[in-house]
């Protein structure tokens, strides 16, 4: 056979193959991962200890920075009471040379003393080639966030909230406004959205669920302003008509 055709042959060899083992490593990934996860719930500590590669990071939904050693330590049975599952849906892995990077979805289902509790998260893990097969050398969890149920308010109390409201310094307002049962609020040059009551004087807008606008009283009960609060931090406005 020619050299050229050869060459040929095995460069064809080499397409078709490609896809064939980036499926059978991202099979292998996934299935690794569902096994760590499933190794939370039964605290078995040496499938994270098999998996997880020298030196590798770990950032939880909390975002707390953990070292190999500390992830592995975490890693312990279920206190009586307390049990549950965890299912993982890959979403993408994408290969770099002998690194991979896989982004998932867990589905949490705890019971919790009785209680039925349900929770996602999304990751991203970081893996790598080494010998003895893939490793994890980073993680990081992201709590996917849910909006609260929303409660109904009287008529009378909506009407504390209305009213404008500015910031300290610069032009914005922001205008709260009531038309039948329904609270709407609106930054200057902004659309105006629905605000839903989580409690009273606690707000939030669809959508927007790492916001809470929770508004602010004087001792006589009058609301005087609110704060836009985001990972507690927050953004005060004052109630000026």
């Amino acid at each position: 056979m020619p050299a050229f055709i050869r060459k040929s042959a095995l460069f064809l060899s080499l397409v078709v193959a490609t896809p064939t083992l980036a499926q059978d490593a991202s099979a292998t990934l996934a299935h690794q991962t569902q096994e760590l996860y499933d190794a939370i719930a039964s605290g078995d500590a040496k499938v994270w200890d098999k998996y997880i590669a020298a030196g590798a990071t770990y950032v939880d939904e909390a975002g707390k920075f953990s070292s190999r050693a500390e992830m592995i330590k975490q890693i312990v049975p279920l206190p009586k009471g307390i049990s549950g599952t965890i299912m993982v849906e890959t979403l993408t892995t994408e290969f770099h040379g002998n690194t991979a990077v896989t982004v998932h979805r867990e589905h949490e289902t705890e019971n919790y003393f009785g209680q039925t509790l349900h929770a996602e998260y999304l990751t991203t893990t970081v893996w790598q080639k080494q010998k003895g097969g893939w490793k994890a050398i980073a993680i990081q969890a992201l709590a996917e966030l849910k909006e609260p149920p929303s409660i109904s308010l009287p008529t009378a109390k909506l009407d504390d909230y209305v009213g404008t409201y500015r910031l300290k310094d610069g032009d914005p307002t922001y205008a709260v406004t009531r038309e039948g049962d329904k609270l709407s609020g609106a930054r200057s040059g902004r659309p105006v959205a629905i605000l839903n009551a989580e409690t009273e004087d606690v707000f939030f807008i669809s959508g927007q669920p790492r916001i809470r606008k929770i508004f602010q009283r004087d001792a006589s009960g009058k609301v005087t302003g609110f704060v836009d609060r985001r990972e507690g931090r927050d953004v005060v406005w004052t109630k000026t008509q």
